[in-house]
């Protein structure tokens, strides 16, 4: 069967998911020539994309509610649960905040916390 993966939006918030396509199993070896076939040389799977986008989207989320962030400023990569955080935060302690908040977030294995305090 192939995955067609499908892009849907819940309150605002795109999720992923995916559909199976209904057909019979092929019996043919030949390697698959579409497009959506993941890549011998690509080191990230779909799914691990896919964990990656949520965590940075959950890590978003929580540094936005967080009280005791007070920058805006503050940019959320995720590569294999590890999230890179960058950008400027009025303070150090915003910064130790920032970097308590996101360690707190499911799926998180690690922190590099690259935020620069801004000068006053």
């Amino acid at each position: 069967m192939k995955r067609i993966p499908m892009l849907k939006t819940v309150a605002g918030v795109a999720c992923m998911t995916f559909a199976l396509a209904a057909g019979a199993q092929t019996t043919t070896t030949a390697p698959s020539t579409s497009p959506s076939a993941t890549s011998p040389a690509s080191s990230e799977s779909l799914g691990q994309h896919v964990d990656d986008s949520t965590i940075t989207t959950k890590v978003k989320a929580e540094l936005l509610a967080a009280k005791n962030v007070k920058s805006q400023h503050i940019h959320v990569k995720t590569r294999k649960g590890v999230v890179s955080l960058t950008g400027t935060v009025p303070s150090a302690e915003d910064r130790d905040n920032a970097k308590q908040v996101v360690e707190s977030v499911s799926g998180v294995s690690e922190v590099k916390n690259h935020l620069k305090v801004a000068a006053q």
